[in-house]
């Protein structure tokens, strides 16, 4: 597996991924950028992208999302409770064939094992991702600091539970953490010094 940081737009500064496989496939992870960027990306490794997580439905997460599943033919994921075609969730049903993350919370992408958890708070269809060491966890947990939850949809005690989660999920320190916005770090760091994890939950 290769892992490619594409930042997004300077004015929000979103962090956006590409994964691509051992087998010259290729998963994008809130593709947030023009589209161009990703296929430019996936002609110079002479990938296939196959599938595109958003995990979120925040307007600073999509903005590529539709433009590149359409022009690279690659299944495209958010939870339908994200969907609502307003300013702040601009994608509705009707822009593209939406697939709702898998029921049972996993996806085989070649040799990547993907895990979807579910991680209300800052929007209700939120999701953090796991897979090979590395967990892509949007606007729920930052550096040092945790998403908002004072925007529509956002809700305060599920934004607590979601943490909760986090802080226990039965993954090791030394797995590396990459938000939706700011700096990278790893689980260990923010259970033990992330106020939101080290010292306002129990």
């Amino acid at each position: 597996m290769e892992l490619l940081h594409i930042p997004g737009p300077a004015v929000m500064g979103t962090n956006t991924f590409l994964l691509f496989t051992d087998n010259g496939h290729a998963v994008a992870i809130d593709p947030a950028a023009p589209a161009r960027r990703y296929l430019d990306a996936l002609q110079a490794k002479n990938a296939q992208l196959r599938a595109i997580f958003l995990t979120h439905g925040h307007f600073d997460h999509v903005g590529g999302a539709v433009g590149l599943a359409e022009a690279a033919g690659a299944a495209l994921y958010l939870d339908p409770a994200d969907l609502r075609g307003d300013r702040l969730y601009p994608l509705s049903a009707a822009d593209a064939p939406f697939l709702p993350y898998p029921a049972d919370g996993t996806l085989t992408v070649d040799e990547l094992n993907f895990r979807f958890y579910h991680t209300p708070g800052h929007t209700p269809g939120s999701r953090c991702i796991y897979v090979e060491g590395l967990l892509f966890s949007g606007d729920t947990l930052f550096a040092g600091s945790c998403g908002r939850v004072d925007l529509d949809g956002g809700v305060p005690a599920e934004m607590r539970a979601s943490l909760r989660l986090l802080k226990t999920l039965p993954l090791p320190d030394d797995t590396r953490v990459f938000p939706g916005h700011g700096a990278f770090t790893t689980l260990g760091e923010e259970r033990r010094t992330n106020p939101y994890l080290a010292g306002l939950l129990p």
